[in-house]
């Protein structure tokens, strides 16, 4: 069963819930002869997806799927082959072959009476016109979470944008565009997705309930718009959830649901390192044999990492939430301690292939805070 997600993603830029002044950049940049290539950033789940998805339907015609290549930046990070996979993509025929994705055209960019059929409704209203004598664009090179790309891949993208890229343009999306070098922002056409307002989310929440025949309680939308914090995609999982579950009858049964699906590991982490427990053990009985397990604060980030299977910037991420928000009573002193701590376990994961070691020195840290301010016993 598809997701609301799918069946109500837009087909036109102007059902996308950003600010007017970004939907008519995407649509200059999308009608251009010689359109540029784009760096789209924002938070998670504020459409920069579903924004090069439209902007790679006007510029391509009907066939845009057959000539967009995607390449998840994520899925590299800190893999054993990951320059070799990252190679292949760009280089299909293989690293001795001249021909790269950059470089090759499509014919159905020439031609685009030879999609016939439901081929959809162009974004922008009408087609772009291909101007005679001028090679038009034919392929899009789209590389998500552009920011976990690294130091070493994004020269070799900035090398292929110059030399082969003439029929050809890139696209980025990022939550961090920091993290991308200058010699390519420079290069490319920057355009930022604000967080969505509550009042939108709303309005869609209500939008997409109603094409689905769902009765809410009232006053839910407006809980959902405030738990996504900007985010529209987790305002419409949650909101599916619940449709599908039965339980939009009641208000309160969006709190049993966020309660459910919401990690507090990152909270007790965060207070058992304070109270200087970062590293302790104990036995419990599986089967007929005692076993001793870690506990304290690692245990808890092992139960993140490993159970959870969150990443390092993802556990990162959780923490700064809790230590940002307002669940831990903490002193502005200590708060600006840890967040200075946090931030250097950061920028210190991108030069590291063993992530957890970085996390276990930044628990160190909070424990000799914790300990400076009086809150451990150790």
């Amino acid at each position: 069963m598809p997701s609301w997600l799918s069946i109500h993603a837009p087909t036109r830029f102007d059902q996308l819930t950003t600010p007017s002044k970004i939907r008519d950049q995407l649509i200059r940049a999308s009608l251009s002869g010689d359109p540029p290539h784009l760096l789209i950033t924002g938070p998670a789940g504020v459409g920069k997806t579903a924004a090069w998805r439209l902007v790679a339907r006007q510029v391509l015609g009907p066939g845009w799927k057959s000539t967009c290549h995607v390449l998840q930046a994520r899925d590299l990070s800190r893999q054993s082959g990951a320059m070799k996979k990252f190679e292949d993509f760009l280089r299909p025929s293989g690293q001795k072959s001249a021909d790269t994705l950059a470089s090759r055209t499509s014919l159905d960019a020439f031609d685009r009476n030879m999609w016939v059929g439901d081929v959809g409704e162009a974004p922008c209203g009408e087609e772009t016109q291909v101007e005679f004598g001028r090679a038009p664009v034919s392929r899009l090179i789209i590389i998500e979470d552009a920011d976990h790309l690294g130091s070493r891949r994004q020269p070799y993208l900035r090398r292929m944008m110059e030399s082969e890229s003439h029929t050809t343009r890139f696209i980025f999306t990022a939550r961090a565009p920091s993290r991308i070098i200058d010699a390519l922002r420079s290069r490319m056409q920057h355009i930022r997705i604000p967080p969505i307002s509550s009042e939108e989310i709303e309005a869609t929440v209500d939008k997409v309930t109603s094409l689905e025949g769902v009765q809410m309680a009232e006053g839910m939308s407006g809980d959902i718009a405030h738990v996504a914090h900007g985010n529209l995609r987790k305002a419409l999982f949650t909101t599916e959830l619940l449709a599908r579950r039965n339980m939009t009858g009641t208000r309160n049964r969006l709190y049993d649901v966020v309660s459910a699906s919401t990690l507090q590991h990152a909270r007790r982490m965060i207070e058992l390192a304070l109270r200087g427990k970062v590293i302790e053990w104990r036995w419990e009985k599986q089967g007929s044999r005692n076993v001793k397990t870690l506990e304290g604060a690692m245990g808890q980030l092992d139960e993140m990492m490993g159970v959870h299977a969150l990443d390092a910037e993802d556990v990162i991420h959780q923490i700064h939430m809790e230590i940002t928000g307002n669940r831990l009573m903490l002193p502005a002193e200590l708060r600006n301690e840890m967040l200075n701590a946090l931030s250097a376990c950061d920028v210190a994961l991108r030069r590291t292939i063993h992530p957890r070691i970085q996390i276990e020195h930044f628990l160190h840290q909070v424990s000799n805070s914790g300990r400076q301010h009086g809150l451990s016993m150790y």
